[in-house]
């Protein structure tokens, strides 16, 4: 099979990775503990059989399949498993810790913090009891457990091939990042594929069946076309050159169907934001600005002349679907005169902003990036705002200079849910101080917190609702829509089940 992939991959190692195009493709290299049932949310064994938690929450043990291997034949057991939590704990060097942001918003610390993470370790200890025991110990317990063991950046790797090829060395130099030899030739997991090659002259990754998974794949071989260009992809798939695309533009979807091409499309488990960079430019402290461009942006205009049907205005960072969403948040409707009122009481007229937007990328939460930046910037431009305008390559540059080292005033991004939970959404964006949003508010830092830490259920979701009052108050950023992103695959595809989490795996997939 030949799919379209929207952009290039960043490397292989999910630990240093939190984007969709990357996770893609380490997805079917790598297992994780436990994963989210196919077309779900929903938890579902995976390497780990069967796992509980202590009452307290800080103790989780791991039963874990036995027989397994990785494809380099080392055992995935207990110690396997161990290895792994204490190579994310124990990682070295600010430019490596600094790539980690998945481990670094769930687990909070390392053993010595380096990087961006700049608190107290949850992690504590990992036990092998037995080669199919696994005990993960933590200093304090996370609501966001047991869900979040299913992050593909918490996927379990082989220690022999980390330390083989030197998986932890992670160099910067300016603004740009250089990976190991591990993460860029010799990924190693029991996923139901192994890594081949990564041709970047022709954009090209190439995963061949590895027989030794527990959840083999029917293909034989699976390729990765990068073509960032969305029409591109149509017309490759219209060719029969590629069997696969992801992201198709909505207005295409009817035509997809005519020419018998499947669309299926996901439930929406995501959210599209304009974000704010208070650090740079001083009247973006100001929340009469901030309300300014809430207000000054026709998001319902934008929903319904950009995305896909079954899209919605988004009114807070949570989407509707996760326990923890709220309606009872301060809103902010489209009323260009009230933006121009709060900006001149602001002493902001004629202002002027940096406005960073990606290419060479679509996302699930946008399809269609420069699109999206027209259309926003538009109306920024109507309540008497000026636009710097930055366009960057998605992983050629735009991620790390908008989250790294937050060179803009205003950007576009979004996030696809990880797992069902409200804190993978408003505790990984604002959860702690941030180059990317630019400000600190310990207190919304503490309500994050105390919402994370509370148990599962009501108690749970009603910390999360008061959080999302208190956000949408203070407005670090602008939430704009819930799109509803579709995969499109050929008629001769059969056995690809649409995720939420954009989480597709092919090895259920046969090409007829």
């Amino acid at each position: 099979m030949i799919f379209g992939a929207a952009g290039n991959p960043k490397l292989f190692d999910p630990a240093f990775n939190d984007e969709g195009e990357t996770f893609r493709i380490t997805r079917q290299i790598f297992d994780t503990l436990i994963q989210n049932k196919p077309g779900t949310a929903d938890l579902e064994p995976s390497l780990a059989e069967k796992w509980e938690s202590s009452n307290d929450g800080k103790t989780w043990t791991f039963s874990l399949k036995s027989g397994v291997k990785f494809s380099d034949g080392t055992p995935m057991d207990a110690e396997a498993v161990c290895a792994n939590f204490n190579r994310w704990f124990n990682m070295k060097g600010a430019a490596a810790q600094s790539q980690m942001i998945y481990y670094g918003d769930v687990f909070e610390g390392f053993a010595k913090n380096e990087g961006d993470a700049a608190g107290d370790p949850v992690y504590k200890s990992c036990e092998a009891k037995d080669p199919a025991t696994a005990v993960l110990n933590l200093n304090k317990a996370k609501g966001a457990f047991p869900a979040a063991f299913t992050l593909p950046s918490f996927a379990i790797q082989s220690p022999t091939a980390i330390k083989q090829y030197n998986g932890d060395t992670v160099t910067q130099s300016g603004d740009s990042f250089t990976y190991s030899e591990y993460a860029n030739k010799h990924p190693v997991g029991t996923g139901p594929f192994k890594f081949d090659s990564w041709d970047q002259a022709k954009g090209e990754i190439t995963l061949v069946k590895n027989d030794t998974s527990p959840s083999p794949a029917k293909l034989d071989k699976l390729i990765f076309k990068v073509i960032p260009d969305e029409n591109a992809r149509k017309q490759a798939l219209k060719a029969g050159d590629i069997h696969g695309f992801d992201y198709p533009n909505p207005a295409d979807y009817g035509l997809l169907r005519a020419d018998n091409e499947q669309v299926l499309i996901r439930p929406s488990f995501n959210v599209l934001y304009l974000g704010i960079n208070q650090a740079n430019n001083p009247k973006l402290k100001d929340p009469r600005v901030r309300q300014a461009l809430a207000y000054g942006i026709n998001r319902e205009q934008f929903v319904k002349s950009k995305l896909a049907e079954g899209s919605e205005v988004a009114t807070e960072f949570v989407p509707k679907v996760i326990s923890g969403y709220t309606d009872d948040v301060t809103k902010y409707p489209y009323d260009q005169n009230k933006a121009k009122e709060l900006l001149k009481a602001a002493g902001a007229e004629g202002m002027t902003v940096k406005f960073y937007y990606p290419t060479e990328v679509s996302r699930p939460y946008m399809p269609n990036p420069a699109d999206t930046f027209t259309a926003i910037s538009e109306d920024l431009k109507r309540i008497g705002i000026n636009v710097e305008a930055h366009a960057e390559p998605w992983n050629g540059g735009y991620k790390d200079d908008v989250q790294k080292f937050g060179k803009q005033d205003l950007h576009l991004l979004g996030w696809t849910g990880d797992y069902n939970d409200a804190g993978n959404f408003v505790g990984t964006f604002f959860g702690r101080e941030k180059k990317e949003f630019g400000f600190s508010n310990p207190q919304l830092f503490s309500a994050l917190a105390a919402a994370d830490a509370s148990p599962a259920g009501d108690a749970h979701a009603k910390a999360y609702q008061e959080v999302n009052k208190q956000i949408m108050d203070f407005l670090p950023a602008i939430p704009i829509a819930y799109p509803t992103p579709a995969i499109v695959v050929g008629p001769k595809v059969k056995g690809l089940v649409a995720s939420p989490l954009t989480d597709e795996r092919f090895n259920t997939v046969t090409v007829n």
